[in-house]
């Protein structure tokens, strides 16, 4: 069963976030799809994702960059999933289907956006009804992460 956590964004943005996340899972041997709204966002975390550390590298690419089954982390707005990626990481309110077919499904939210708030609750809601294993993580004034009951 698809495990799934809720990331409560509330000292960085979602792009501030994303790195260290996608690098943990880089460690860990594992392929991620990074699931965005629109492709105006999926090509805005691309580029992001060059610059935001000079000293630093995540291999990642998307549609305008081709390849998928060589990409270790898929950008997209579709629920493609071309480098067989067990781990699923939704923003910007990106859809969920297909969630069920990932090991690993994190929701990441914006906490000072009331509307992605009240959208993220009824989520929880809907993968509790299914049957999911759901947690919730906050990010503290460090910008770490803590879980909450």
């Amino acid at each position: 069963m698809t495990e799934v956590r809720f990331y409560h964004l509330r000292s960085k943005t979602v792009e501030q976030a994303l790195p260290e996340i996608l690098q943990k899972a880089l460690d860990a041997g594992r392929q991620v799809i990074v699931r965005c709204n629109n492709e105006q966002a999926v090509s805005a975390l691309n580029d992001y994702l060059w610059v935001f550390n000079p000293d630093s590298f995540i291999p990642h690419g998307s549609a305008k960059n081709g390849f998928g089954a060589n990409q270790p982390i898929w950008l997209t707005a579709d629920n493609d999933n071309p480098n067989s990626a067990d781990i699923l990481i939704l923003t910007g309110g990106a859809g969920n289907d297909g969630a069920e077919k990932f090991a690993l499904c994190c929701e990441m939210l914006d906490g000072r956006d009331e509307e992605a708030v009240a959208g993220a609750r009824v989520r929880w809601k809907e993968y509790k009804e299914k049957g999911f294993t759901v947690a919730y993580w906050q990010q503290n004034d460090k910008g770490g992460w803590e879980q909450k009951e």
